[in-house]
């Protein structure tokens, strides 16, 4: 795990105070893990910018694993991102049963406010729906994976 003087003297940590300094924040247990997968990926899908720091805050309110929270964010990178919030839309459009809507990128305020008022609520619907169901499957998955890996570790200590 990093030094905590490191972590004591970062600048991006340092908004967050002596809350760094919490324990479970840094060790790795399955009750960490599967909560920072479900803050790093419910995160992931949130259309906001410094996800990260948002990651970071929700793994600090729920004293899950921080850099395992803040990394999962990453599964919306600048290449990824588009197609996974294309596939966002695509299930709020569903779930209001509005049929989806082709739109052509441009760099303009005015795009932005457009694209907000017609394809908006779906997209927004769509992430809230994608965001706790990846959580919901992050956190009972990787569960369910350390249970298992324990629960086969003690299978083969009683084989020996």
């Amino acid at each position: 795990m990093p030094d905590h003087t490191k972590i004591r003297n970062h600048k991006h940590l340092k908004i967050f105070g002596s809350l760094v300094h919490e324990p479970n924040l840094w060790c790795l247990n399955r009750r960490s893990a599967a909560g920072a997968f479900a803050v790093g990926l419910f995160c992931a899908f949130i259309p906001i910018p410094f996800q990260m720091l948002l990651a970071a805050g929700m793994a600090i309110m729920f004293r899950v694993n921080l850099p395992l929270s803040v990394a999962l964010v990453w599964l919306t990178n600048p290449i990824t991102m588009p197609p996974i919030f294309y596939a966002v839309y695509r299930v709020g459009a569903w779930l209001l049963g509005n049929p989806p809507r082709h739109f052509a990128f441009e760099a303009s305020w005015d795009w932005l406010v457009q694209s907000l008022e017609s394809v908006g609520p779906a997209f927004m619907l769509g992430c809230i729906v994608c965001a706790l169901t990846a959580a919901l499957v992050g956190y009972f998955g990787i569960s369910w994976l350390w249970r298992y890996s324990v629960a086969r570790s003690w299978q083969k200590r009683k084989e020996r």
